[in-house]
Order: C-alpha cells, then sequence, then structure tokens
C-alpha cells in the first residue's frame, strides 16, 4: 500500500499523550489525577438529558464563540455574586 508523504505529519493527540503520561506515572506507583479523557462512571443525570434534548430541538448544536456564552458567564457571575 502506499501512503502519502503527508501522513508522517500526523502526530498523537496532545490527550492520548497526557493519558499515556498518567498511565506511566500509575504503573510507577504516583498517584495521578487525571484530567484526561474518559468516561463517567453514573448515568446522565435526567435534567441534562433533557437540557440536551432541548438544545437539539433549538438548533442549539454549533460551537460556541471563543469567550463562552454570555448568557452562561452571567448566571455564573450572579450565582458567585450571591455567595
Amino acid at each position: 500500500m502506499n501512503l502519502a508523504t503527508r501522513i508522517s505529519r500526523i502526530s498523537v493527540s496532545k490527550t492520548m499523550a497526557v493519558m499515556e503520561a498518567a498511565i506511566k506515572l500509575r504503573e510507577q506507583g504516583i498517584d495521578v489525577v487525571d484530567f484526561g479523557p474518559g468516561e463517567p462512571d453514573f448515568p446522565t443525570p435526567e435534567n441534562i438529558k433533557q437540557a440536551g434534548i432541548r438544545a437539539i430541538q433549538a438548533d442549539f448544536t454549533k460551537y460556541t464563540a471563543i469567550g463562552g456564552i454570555k448568557e452562561l458567564k452571567k448566571a455564573i457571575v450572579d450565582k458567585h455574586a450571591r455567595g
């Protein structure tokens, strides 16, 4: 099989590299808090499922602006302002 030469420019994703590093550290007995990819060990809460369904129905399925969602940021600020 002939592969294009540009395939050599493909590298391991940074996420996978961090995951591999965490595995190696654990194998050495080092306690690691892993913020890499993973699967939750609990079912998705019902309110989250319903919010996802509403978002899909409203066509809210694109990437957000880099700065985030204005309404969400305001809600977070308001919550923390209340203490």
